[in-house]
């Protein structure tokens, strides 16, 4: 059964989740940036752990999704603390975060605070693309307007322009976790689709370079892109969960 519930959140937002009961480790699945816990992997795999009797918990970050706040006022460590928090509050025992886009950073911000951590799988992870993206990205003119006024509209590929904040910048700094070794002292699978337009296959290159761990496998899929979200895809997903479960 899946409770819908509620907790308030590190700076006092309403923070939504959904929780199915079943046996662990807990899998946790971490949304990417703009997107919630209604999007179809999440949904998709709430059936599939409910199908395998597995304990599963979906949430939505401050200003995503059902939860309270402004998306514009959060960044990237606000999130993963909101994730910490959600997990702390919902999970007893083991859980095995399943990461995807933004999501992935998270986990990876999240396997250095989290002592309960067994396993972690990243789909299409976009560690640190906050600073190897949008600000490398940045014409010198797109730069100075961020930092002086604060804020940039950009334009997206799947939805209206959204906003940039200087904030946003200036925290993924703080947050970075491909410049030092990553140590994952647990199974890893990584997936990533070889037409996927958002991260490159060179970012899930470097993750996997940088995760120091006994059992970290990177699987490229030919043909899919960002959303990997076909049943092919979803499938490939299950196979490594299963696969981290053990």
């Amino acid at each position: 059964m899946t409770v819908v519930s509620h907790v308030e959140g590190p700076r006092g937002d309403r923070l939504v989740y959904a929780k199915t009961s079943g046996r662990g480790p807990c899998v946790v699945f971490l949304s990417g940036y703009r997107s919630d816990m209604e999007g179809t992997k999440a949904v998709h795999l709430e059936g599939w752990a409910k199908s395998e009797g597995r304990a599963f918990l979906r949430l939505d970050y401050a200003g995503h999704g059902q939860s309270g706040g402004v998306f514009e006022e959060g960044c990237i460590g606000d999130w993963a603390a909101d994730a910490e928090a959600v997990i702390t509050h919902a999970v007893e025992g083991p859980v095995v975060l399943v990461g995807s886009s933004m999501g992935g950073w998270i986990a990876s911000i999240l396997s250095r605070r989290l002592p309960q951590i067994t396993g972690f799988v990243g789909i299409a992870a976009a560690p640190d693309f906050t600073e190897d993206g949008f600000w490398a990205g940045f014409s010198e003119q797109a730069r100075r307007q961020v930092m002086q006024e604060g804020k940039i509209l950009m334009p997206s590929a799947y939805e209206d322009p959204y906003v940039v904040t200087r904030k946003l910048i200036e925290d993924g700094r703080r947050n970075l976790v491909l410049r030092s070794p990553l140590p994952m002292d647990w199974p890893v699978r990584l997936l990533q689709g070889t037409l996927d337009e958002a991260v490159s296959r060179e970012t899930a290159l470097r993750l996997l370079d940088h995760i120091e761990g006994p059992d970290v496998r990177l699987t490229l899929v030919k043909g899919a892109d960002h959303r990997f979200s076909t049943p092919a895809c979803l499938t490939q997903i299950e196979r490594a969960i299963r696969e981290v479960l053990g």
